[in-house]
Formats: structure tokens, sequence, C-alpha cells
């Protein structure tokens, strides 16, 4: 079957799934093991909060360097081509993690090799996420723009739901050796499970320079960035939060963030396109800064897992919301590049607070680590503002 038949005979919605369900898979390597990372660090290591927060916020850093490199690779070969090279490293980072654990009786080489198999794990995050992106938009077309973006986040978060207290679970029961084990072989199943979407085409058209997309694409770049400060805090530390307080449920903090996640966008995937983004976005912070301020308060678990479930809430649409406003800022041959940069302001987030949130904990305790968290959104929530004061159509 040629590719204009497969793309007759199936319809785009049905590939979209599909794709959504192989990054869910693929991305459950990176849930699995999001809060495990800083307790092996802390406890099995003995390398304390710091350099826990250093092995989870490295990750992001080969992100940051790399988002140029997947929107370009996408623009020129297609979102295909560059989501399969991501789904490999995946599988090469986790295993990198697991040889890493066979000396961790010495915890200063166990933990370097941890570094470079995060590190690796970024580099397949970026071409992996920004792949998908490209692939979906570029056979849904421009009309699903919005409905791609919440489509990739339902998959990435969706892993959150259950690699949460999985991981956790998996940890105990089979050493960190044997979860990145498990993490190594599912990127491997979410090949398979794509390999007869038919390819994308990339679009002929206009280069401009990253920079010159990043001038056109700051605003919302900022607020997602900003609202990325309260996941990274959370999934870095919220299992240690619990821990440390003698509260039960540890595994299931990230579970709540990742179900509000999920939940909005099942139900709203669809207002970015009806409403406008930086409206959704908006509301969306608001969101975010409250279930912040009930992790910052908590008297207890259940306080603090509805603070959670509603960081989830919150933090579900910003990312598409804005990402639309972003790709409606550029040319169309430029999709995949203006999403690398806009996604790479998420990165810097995330990789900037897991070291500054560990040393916030060491110095004020973990529940103070989200104070940061709702600052930075009432800060995005500002930013998505002023984006909205100059959108054609939105901000009069």
């Amino acid at each position: 079957m040629t590719r204009s038949h497969a793309v007759a005979g199936i319809s785009p919605t049905r590939h979209l799934i599909v794709l959504t369900v192989s990054l869910f898979l693929s991305y459950l390597c990176v849930a699995l093991s999001l809060p495990v990372v800083s307790v092996y660090v802390n406890q099995h290591l003995g390398l304390g909060d710091t350099l826990g927060g250093l092995a989870v916020g490295i990750t992001f850093l080969a992100t940051i360097l790399t988002r140029n490199l997947a929107g370009r690779l996408s623009d020129r070969y297609g979102g295909r081509h560059a989501m399969f090279r991501g789904l490999a490293l995946y599988a090469l980072a986790s295993l990198v993690c697991l040889a890493s654990s066979l000396v961790s009786a010495t915890p200063l080489l166990a933990y370097a090799g941890l570094l470079v198999g995060r590190l690796l794990l970024g580099l397949g995050e970026s071409l992996t996420i920004i792949g998908m992106v490209s692939w979906g938009m570029g056979l849904g077309g421009p009309a699903r723009s919005g409905r791609v973006l919440s489509l990739m986040g339902m998959g990435m978060y969706g892993a959150f739901v259950v690699g949460g207290p999985l991981g956790l679970a998996l940890y105990h029961q089979f050493s960190f050796a044997g979860l990145m084990g498990l993490a190594g072989l599912l990127p491997l199943l979410g090949a398979l499970l794509v390999r007869s979407v038919p390819a994308d085409t990339p679009v002929a058209g206009e280069r401009q320079s990253f920079w010159r997309l990043i001038g056109r694409i700051w605003k919302p770049g900022a607020a997602v960035g900003l609202q990325g400060v309260g996941f990274a805090a959370l999934g870095a530390f919220i299992s240690l939060y619990f821990l440390d307080e003698g509260w039960p449920w540890a595994g299931w903090g990230l579970s709540g963030f990742g179900l509000g996640y999920v939940l909005v966008r099942l139900l709203c995937g669809h207002l970015p396109d009806r409403l406008g983004g930086t409206r959704v976005a908006m509301v969306s912070l608001a969101v975010e800064a409250c279930g912040q301020a009930l992790l910052w308060q908590a008297t207890g678990p259940g306080m603090a897992l509805v603070g959670a479930f509603l960081t989830g809430l919150g933090c579900s649409m910003v990312f598409p919301a804005m990402g639309l406003e972003a790709v409606r800022r550029v040319p169309a041959s430029q999709r995949g590049t203006a999403m690398g940069g806009f996604a790479a302001f998420q990165d810097v987030a995330y990789g900037a607070t897991g070291p500054v949130a560990g040393l916030f904990a060491g110095a004020f305790g973990y529940a103070n680590i989200f104070l940061l968290g709702l600052l930075a959104a009432l800060l995005g929530l500002w930013v998505a503002w002023l984006a909205h004061r100059d959108t054609p159509g939105e901000g009069g």
C-alpha cells in the first residue's frame, strides 16, 4: 500500500491515536525513573539532595541543547525520522543507567554513569517529542495543531499516572537495575507500534534563523517555562517530601498530578482552538498556583495530594495553549524548529528547578520548594496576559 493510499484509507485521527499510544509506552521509561532517581541517589548512593536534584535536572540540559537540532531534523527529514531516533536513544539511555547501577559500590563512579544515561535520555526526549508533534501535525494538518499538542501531553503525562507508583514499587522490588531493564524495553514496543504509520512530508518554504524565531515566540515560551517550575519541583521531590513528613502514599503524588493533567486534556483539549491559547493559559496558570499553594501549606497527605491534582489540572493546557500561539507566529515550513525553541523554554525551567530546589530543600525544607512553584505560576500568569494583549483577535 502506498503512502497516499494509507493516508486515504485511515483517518488522521486514528494515526494520531496510534502515535499517542506509542508515546505513552515509550515515555514510561522517563516516568518510571523520575520519582526514583532522587531517592536512589539520596538513599542508595548516599550523595544528598543537591546531587539527586542535579541527576533529575541534567536530563533537561540535554533537551535544551538539542531542541534546535530536533526541530531542524523534523523540518528537513520529517517527524517520523526524528521520533524513531529518539526512541532508540531512550532505550540506550536506560541501558547505560542499568550499567551504572552495577558499580554502585563505588558511588561516584555509579553517579557519573547515571549522569551519562540521563543526558542520553534528554537527547532522546528532544527527538521523540518534537518528532511526534511534527509527525502528527504533518498527518493531521494545521486545523488539528492544537489537538496534536493536547494528545502529546496526554501520552506523556498519562505515563506519569502509572509511572509514579509503579516506578517506586519496581525499584523497591527489583532494584534500580531491574527498573532500568524494563525501561529499556518500553521504547522498543513504542517503535513497533508506529512502524506502519505513514511518514509525514516536510513542508518547503521560508527558513528563518533560530534566534529570529525565538524573538517571535518568547512570550508563549516564557509562560510555559514558568509553568514548568511547579511540575519540575513536584516531579523531583514530592516522593521525598512525603517520606520526610512520614506520610503514606509517597508514590501517588505524581499520579495525582498525572490524573489531573490527563483529565483536563480529555475534557478540554479542544479549548485552545476554540477560545484562544492565551485565555486558556491564563486560567490554567491560576489553577496551578492554587495547587502549589496547597502543597506548600499541606498539613497531611490528603491535602498534598489535592495540591498535586490541582497542579496537574493547571499545568495540563498551558503547553498546548501557548504552543498553538507559538506555531501561529511562524512559517509552516519551520513548525518543528519553532516547537523545539518553544519547548526549550520549559526545558530551562526543568533543568534549573532540580538543583535549585534541592538547595532550597536543604536550607528551608521540602514544603517550601512549592512556594517557588507558586511564585513562578503567578509570574507566568502575568506573562501570558502580556502575550494575550499582543495576540490578534484576543488582546484587542
